[in-house]
Order: C-alpha cells, then sequence, then structure tokens
C-alpha cells in the first residue's frame, strides 16, 4: 500500500474486441484491497487482502468473503503453493505512518486453504526480511516467486518510501536461505511480484497512488531481467532502480486504481493476472477484485480483455472466415458494382438484409453451423450475453443468432448445432478466453455425456466442430469483429 501519495492529490470502421469495452470486475460480493495471488484448493478459488480478510469462489467469477477463514496477517499477503503445501508471506509492520520505515516479512505455511478441513492450520510465523526506521525501504507488500528453471524462491518486498528489494527463501522451510543477501532492485514503485516467460524474469510493480477512491491512480507496470536480482529493464531500456518501467493495466472506463499483480496459469497459452481496483465506480467507489487475461506482445505482458455482451462477427484465426448457420443462401436485391449503369446515375442505397427477411424460410428445428466469407448477413450475426456464472476471471455467455433466441449448443458426439430456444443448459454455456497471443478460445461448459474438456475448432477452412484445445493449433483461435 503507498500511504505517501494519499495527500498529493464516415465510412463504418472494423472495432475489434479489444477496442471495446470489458467485463472486468468480478461478481457477488468481491471487495476486497491488496489481494494475494489467486489459489485453488479442492475445487474452490481462494485470495486474502490487507487486514486478512478472504474472497472465496466456488467457479471463479462470483466471489463473497463467506467460506474462508480471517488470517492473521497485516497488509497485503501473497501466497503460493508449494508441493503440497500453502506459503503466506505477508507484512506484519510498516507503510511509512508517521515518519517511521519499520517493517516485517513474514512467511508461514497451511496444508490447506478450507478453514472446515481437520488440516487447517497455520503454522508458526517466521520474519524473513525487515526493515528500520530510517532505512530507504519500509518491508511491506510481499511477493513471492518460484523460478521453474532452478527451483530456488524468492520474495519481493517494499513501497515507495525507498527500494524495492528481493531476497531468497528456503522453500522447504520458507525461512531466509542460508546466507541470502536483501538486493536494491527498483524504486517508484511498490507491491512487487515476479513472474518468469520465455527466459526472461518480469518484476512487476504497482506505481502511482493508493487508497485514494475515485482518485487513485494505482497502475501495474512491469520491466524484465535475465536474473530474479535483476538489473530490471523496461521497453525502452530504462532501469527500474532509476525509476523505468512499461505500463500493463492502467485504469479503464467505470474502474481506477488497478494493482497488487497475481498471475494465474490455466492451460498453455491461458493465462490470469489478478488485482484489485482502487475503485470500481459501479460498486460506489469500493475496492474490488479483478481478474483479466494476460496477453503477451513482443514478450512484454499487458492487460487484455473479456469480451463485452454485443453483436459480433465469430472469425475464425485459421481463414478469416465466419461462424454461421447453414442456412439457404438468399440473394439480395440493388446495385451490380461495375456493371451497375451509367456514371451519370444518381446514387442509391442498397438496403441491408434484415433478419425479418430471411428467418421465415430458416428450418424450424436444430441448424447446423458452418464458416463462410463474412457478409454481415442475419445467420452470421452472434449476440453475446454475459451470464451470472463463469469461470475463472470470465462469465459465461449465452451465443444466440442476434434478434432471436436461437442458441449455440454442443452435442452429445462433440459437434456444433444451434437449438431454436435456449434454456440454460450447460451444453448452451460457453466460456469466452482471451488468449496469450490475444485470440480467443470458445469452451462449452460441458458436453453431454462426457466429462472431456473440448473447445470450438475450425476443420479444414469451411468445417466446425469440437475438439481438444491446442495452443500451438491455429484452428483453436478465434477472434470476435465488431462493425
Amino acid at each position: 500500500m503507498n500511504m505517501k501519495k494519499i495527500f498529493q492529490m464516415g465510412f463504418a470502421a472494423l472495432v475489434s474486441v479489444s477496442l471495446s469495452g470489458t467485463v472486468m470486475a468480478q461478481i457477488g460480493s468481491p471487495f476486497i484491497h491488496d489481494p494475494a495471488t489467486i489459489q485453488e484448493c479442492d475445487g474452490k478459488y481462494y485470495t486474502w487482502g490487507t487486514g486478512g480478510s478472504p474472497l472465496v469462489s466456488s467457479d471463479g467469477w462470483v466471489w463473497s468473503g463467506e467460506g474462508g477463514a480471517r488470517i492473521q496477517v497485516g497488509a497485503a499477503p501473497d501466497m503460493m503453493k508449494i508441493g503440497d503445501r500453502y506459503l503466506c508471506a505477508h507484512s506484519s509492520t510498516g507503510g511509512g505512518l508517521g515518519g517511521g520505515h519499520a517493517g516485517t516479512i513474514r512467511t508461514m505455511w497451511n496444508k490447506t486453504l478450507d478453514p472446515n478441513s481437520p488440516d487447517y492450520e497455520w503454522t508458526e510465523q517466521i520474519q524473513v526480511a525487515e526493515s528500520l526506521n530510517d532505512e530507504d525501504c519500509d518491508a511491506i507488500d510481499a511477493g513471492l516467486f518460484m523460478d521453474p528453471n532452478t527451483g530456488r524462491l524468492w520474495v519481493t518486498y517494499g513501497t515507495y518510501f525507498g527500494f524495492i528489494r528481493v531476497v531468497e527463501l528456503d522453500p522447504v522451510t520458507g525461512d531466509r536461505a542460508a546466507g541470502a543477501v536483501d538486493i536494491n532492485v527498483a524504486i517508484d514503485c511498490e507491491a512487487t511480484t515476479m513472474i518468469y516467460r520465455n527466459g526472461w524474469y518480469y518484476l512487476l510493480g504497482t506505481h502511482g497512488t493508493c487508497c485514494d477512491g475515485v482518485n487513485s491512480t494505482y497502475n501495474i507496470v512491469v520491466g524484465r531481467s535475465k536474473s530474479p536480482t535483476g538489473p530490471f529493464i523496461d521497453n525502452v531500456g530504462r532501469d527500474m532502480i532509476e525509476g523505468g518501467a512499461k505500463m500493463v493495466l492502467g485504469a479503464r472506463d467505470g474502474y481506477t486504481g488497478a494493482g497488487h499483480f497475481g498471475r494465474y496459469i490455466i492451460d498453455e497459452g491461458v493465462e490470469k493476472m489478478s488485482f484489485h481496483w482502487e475503485a470500481d465506480y459501479y460498486q460506489g467507489g469500493r475496492s474490488t477484485l479483478g481478474i483479466l487475461p494476460i496477453v503477451w506482445r513482443n514478450d512484454w505482458p499487458e492487460a487484455g480483455y473479456n469480451v463485452k455482451p454485443g453483436v459480433y462477427e465469430i472469425e475464425s484465426e485459421r481463414r478469416g472466415y465466419a461462424l454461421e448457420i447453414a442456412t439457404e443462401y438468399v440473394r439480395l436485391q440493388g446495385g451490380r458494382g461495375m456493371f451497375g449503369g451509367a456514371q451519370t446515375q444518381a446514387p442509391t442505397v442498397v438496403p441491408f438484409q434484415k433478419l425479418e427477411d430471411v428467418i421465415g424460410n430458416w428450418p424450424k428445428g436444430n441448424i447446423d453451423v458452418r464458416l463462410i466469407d463474412y457478409q454481415f448477413r442475419p445467420n452470421q450475426k452472434w449476440e453475446l450475453v454475459a451470464l451470472d456464472e463463469g469461470t475463472l476471471g470470465t462469465p459465461y455467455y449465452k451465443i444466440v443468432i442476434a434478434g432471436t433466441n436461437r442458441a449455440l449448443a454442443a452435442t452429445a458426439d462433440k459437434e456444433l448445432t444451434t437449438v431454436p430456444q435456449f434454456t440454460g443448459a450447460p451444453e448452451q454455456l460457453w466460456s469466452i478466453d482471451q488468449l496469450t497471443d490475444g485470440t480467443y478460445r470458445i469452451m462449452p461448459k460441458a458436453v453431454p455425456g462426457t466429462n472431456d474438456k473440448v473447445c470450438l475448432i475450425s476443420i479444414g477452412d469451411s468445417n466446425v466442430s469440437l475438439g481438444k484445445f491446442d495452443f500451438n493449433d491455429v484452428n483453436c483461435k478465434w477472434n470476435f469483429r465488431q462493425y
């Protein structure tokens, strides 16, 4: 938490979904500040914030303060699972209040996060770092990182009052590693943590003003290094020890003050970032949990977008063909292009094909789907409606032909169809996750008669089906376009 700055006061254009807005905050009672990196335990998701207040979710979209236990931590805890145990790091004091910089970082373990389990018990806390009143550092805002290459465990800490530091921990005990030295790696940020990808160590921090509601300017920034001890350099060559950093996420319409980054990897190519919004305008300006996709561009992370409810072309990444229901093609009457008459003929407007012009000819039962050139016809326009349940960081969507209740559905033989009426059956609910390359994965909640997890795939250029997700297969990737 940053206490220092509280008191400083023509033609229709193609628009990709990444420019059109998003569904950004979770639903239920997602009220939290300084959330720990989300952890999964026995089918539920958990996070804790400053003061030890918990949030729990059974699906990752609807969150509540019920079902978890308040834990004895001070500010901004972080958590990670190591083996079959959960390690919590937190700061017991600090924040620069009253001009003092004294603080401590402590760790503790638990076998489970479920307070109803007989194994639920936190171990005695171990002090792993400290700062004194006259130091250029506050030991607060711990961030845990396990190096996937070496198995070495690190914790970062610090605030705007001085340096951000990193020190190595013992992954068995959670104590300081033997001979560990605290290393200064950044300034002008707080709430730091590290992640690793493609040979780079990334230091994520929070920049800007904290704890000022709708006036907070918190934003998440990043630098990278070839070593977990730095130097961490931003995209234009500035060292984070000199104040450099690249933006990952700032304010978005109705939400401001993004802070306290955490990373959650669902599958290869499917990553989420957890954080808080200092002020959610749609929740009275309260601080709420946010979860958004992580998109990697040129080996730099940035916050992606959930799909905003609306009407879209659903386009295959493979060829660029559009998903449509397989109805008879109805020709339009009107202009003939270069053969349309004399140059002196007065121009007229060709009317778009309307749903009421063609729907009477559509079959009444189930209708198959296919891929074909997009011509903005009614059978190619899909309406997405966000529902009050979901998966980690994204709601389930109802996907229907715009202007109708004809819904996209999975079948028992792992194929696709559209049914005349949306009923809310699991095979009619769709999760839409933005992938790390910016495209999207589309998955049914369930397929009748099986527990297999499958996604929408293109089969060749023109056919569409359901199959196993493979991030490296272009057939599994989709885009949503608005015109």
